[in-house]
């Protein structure tokens, strides 16, 4: 759930925050964290090759096991984490041999459930199996593309995919937007939604949250002199004529995808 704020300053007027309610712990396990470096949007000599990066709070990264492999051993969930490396919930799972792991949190999933992995496990919130073993229509979530590489497809806030159809080596699925493609029934995913759905209804409220953010203020390209957008320059508050990069590709309906991707030929529909 998100909650509005009351308006006691100008930054929190607009503001809508995310209310936490799933989360049950403020300190992660120590264990599983590693140090993330920031480069600030420059190169190794000091020069700033990337705009609008720079700053931000300090963050460690939490080790996510995306793969599931330990295969038939029942873990207990103890916590629900918030990730400030991204938009969904993380769950710590403790394993019956002892063994900490954390997971993208399935929505539903709650501190005491019972996850597990393997192709023998039940059809329920938090499990992972491979494709040819879960029945159509379930709702998915941490898709495999390649067998064995770990989760790639629907690991963000709130999102999930649809298992369509089985046809030869392949199952069909459908995915957040809207695309249809094939993946192969060896490749594992998780039962249910990925948690904290509310994610897209949160409003920083105040440019300070997105200097929080390491976001550095973007100018607008219609603002700009022509010699540094093809969009900058006229007199007035001129709109730009048609909207285009830096470098003068058109930023609608051109298409950027790379051709003969060795993906193309699993896709059976386009998103939209």
């Amino acid at each position: 759930m998100s909650k509005k704020i009351k308006p006691v300053t100008p930054g929190l007027r607009f503001r809508i925050a995310p209310s936490f309610d799933e989360i049950t712990t403020s300190s992660p396990e120590k264990s599983l964290l590693k140090s993330l470096k920031k480069s600030g949007g420059r190169n190794s000599s000091g020069k700033m090759t990337v705009r609008n990066v720079g700053g931000g709070h300090k963050r460690k990264m939490r080790v996510i096991d995306f793969r599931r492999v330990k295969d038939d051993i029942e873990a207990t969930v103890k916590t629900i984490e918030y990730d400030p490396n991204r938009s969904a919930n993380i769950a710590l799972v403790s394993y019956v041999d002892g063994e900490k792991n954390y997971i993208i949190a399935p929505n539903g999933l709650k501190v005491g459930h019972k996850i597990i992995s393997g192709n023998s496990s039940p059809i329920e919130v938090g499990n992972c199996l491979t494709l040819d073993n879960i029945p159509l229509g379930t709702i998915i979530h941490n898709v495999e593309l390649f067998p064995m590489k770990g989760a790639a497809i629907a690991r963000s806030a709130g999102s999930y995919v649809q298992l369509v159809a089985k046809e030869g080596k392949y199952a069909t699925l459908k995915l957040p937007s809207g695309e249809m493609r094939l993946v192969l029934l060896t490749c594992r995913a998780t039962i249910g939604t990925v948690s904290n759905s509310d994610h897209m209804n949160v409003r920083l409220g105040k440019a300070g949250r997105n200097r929080w953010l390491g976001k550095r203020p973007r100018v607008r390209a219609v603002a700009m002199n022509p010699v540094d957008h093809p969009m900058g320059g006229g007199e007035g508050k001129a709109s730009g004529g048609h909207p285009r990069s830096r470098n003068g590709l058109y930023s609608k309906g051109l298409k950027t995808r790379k051709k003969n991707k060795y993906s193309d030929k699993l896709i059976i529909k386009k998103r939209k």
